[in-house]
């Protein structure tokens, strides 16, 4: 579990330092992360703008929650709702594209098969629709032209998913053209 939250941390930018005598393979293979193998001392959480604490351990994750709380620093403890002041959502990612969900906290098993289900619903390549689609409204702005004369709905309802999860991209890259009346090529 911690390495998964640390990989999603990583996933947005974050720099992680992870302190624990104790490292895992799935932890120690993520990159770049600084990690300290130590104990947690008193007042480490005040260093970091927000922390997460999945020891396991109660003492410690107490420990941490309470320096976090002290030193006024966001503090996720894992499958401790009480001693969270905010929560990770289950994530999926494809490129631009996410898709959270979250069950407060009461649930993370339930947010986490909630997520594969919309993200096979969804099917492979949104990443790749995001930036078509991206492209053709930033080339739409860049020539002085609205945005909302396209119907983008019709082009998202219309066969462009598919074509796009079947790897027909040129294909889907002609129907965006043609809604929009912009050249993509180049």
């Amino acid at each position: 579990m911690a390495a998964r939250k640390a990989s999603g941390l990583l996933a947005c930018g974050a720099v992680v330092t992870v302190i624990a005598p104790e490292v895992g393979d799935a932890m120690a293979q993520l990159a770049p992360l600084a990690i300290e193998r130590r104990a947690y001392a008193a007042g480490d959480a005040g260093g970091y703008r927000l922390v997460v604490t999945a020891t396991g351990i109660a003492a410690v994750d107490g420990a941490v929650y309470a320096d976090a709380e002290a030193a006024g620093v966001w503090v996720n403890s894992a499958d401790d709702v009480a001693h969270c002041t905010f929560i990770l959502p289950s994530v999926h990612r494809d490129g631009p594209v996410s898709i959270a969900v979250s069950t407060g906290g009461t649930s993370p098993a339930l947010a986490s098969w909630l997520r594969l289900r919309l993200a096979e619903s969804a099917g492979p390549g949104l990443g790749e629709m995001a930036e078509l689609l991206g492209r053709a409204r930033r080339h739409l702005r860049d020539t002085g032209h609205s945005t909302e004369t396209v119907d983008w709905g019709a082009l998202l309802n219309g066969p462009l998913p598919a074509l796009v999860r079947a790897g027909r991209s040129e294909q889907g890259r002609a129907l965006v053209e043609e809604a929009t009346g912009v050249s993509l090529t180049s």
